[in-house]
């Protein structure tokens, strides 16, 4: 029979020396207490140094991450006002995120980040434009962010909207924008906007379109995607879970 005390000592030390695993990558890629990256209450702006050291799946990775603590509860505790002052005078963003206008989907919240960790572009129904990709373009070429990412989220009403054909000043432009996802979107019950699984199916069907259309009418991406400079990726956000599903 095997000793209970040795075996609980196994475990702790197996645990101690994942955590020390751990904290040594993170302190290699200069990580440790970042805002980007938790290891501490203190939480600076991330620096140009510690974003460039990123390859686009690390920086993946650590916003996956970010997720699953604000899912437990666990966010990091930082400190805005310290991370305002470091980031005054620069700004060196991992990602460009294009999102929702959706008061419940705060990209930064949901993914447990920062000031001064991503660009945000939010606008109803997360559809591209002329102005936002030239704002992508300058995030990625001009200002040195790795990710592309667009979020769509469960019971999008601008998605809803769209399924209505609803007819509201300029906001008839915009579901405009969102209504080939409708036409897109392979599904067997019933299409209409009171079915909230029909509506988040075409939201995700959105999220895929938008991403082509980024690749398509931006060659300036395309091409850093191409290199492997930037990754771009598609998520959607549930509103009843609080997890990030990444779709595309």
């Amino acid at each position: 029979m095997r000793d209970p005390r040795r075996q609980l000592e196994a475990g702790i030390g197996s645990r101690r020396r994942e955590f020390l695993g751990m904290a040594g990558v993170a302190t290699a890629l200069g990580l440790a207490g970042n805002a980007f990256f938790p290891g501490s209450a203190r939480a600076d702006a991330l620096t140009k140094a510690q974003r460039d050291r990123m390859t686009p799946d690390q920086i993946l990775d650590a916003m996956k991450a970010g997720n699953d603590r604000f899912r437990r509860g666990e966010k990091t505790n930082r400190d805005y006002l310290r991370e305002q002052k470091a980031s005054a005078k620069g700004q060196f963003p991992a990602a460009v995120f294009l999102s929702c206008i959706d008061s419940r989907a705060p990209a930064e919240v949901i993914m447990d980040l920062g000031l001064g960790d991503i660009f945000n572009c939010r606008v109803a129904g997360n559809i591209e434009n002329e102005d936002i990709l030239g704002s992508m373009e300058f995030a990625c070429k001009v200002a040195g962010a790795k990710i592309v990412l667009v979020m769509g989220h469960t019971a999008c009403g601008a998605v809803k909207g769209a399924i209505d054909n609803a007819q509201l000043g300029n906001l008839t432009a915009l579901l405009a924008k969102i209504k080939p996802a409708i036409a897109a979107t392979t599904y067997s019950g019933e299409k209409s906007a009171s079915n909230y699984a029909y509506v988040d199916a075409v939201a995700r069907k959105n999220v895929e379109l938008t991403l082509a259309n980024i690749r398509k009418k931006s060659p300036v991406l395309a091409e850093l995607a191409d290199h492997g400079t930037i990754k771009m990726v598609g998520t959607m956000y549930n509103l009843e879970s609080g997890v990030v599903d990444f779709v595309a």
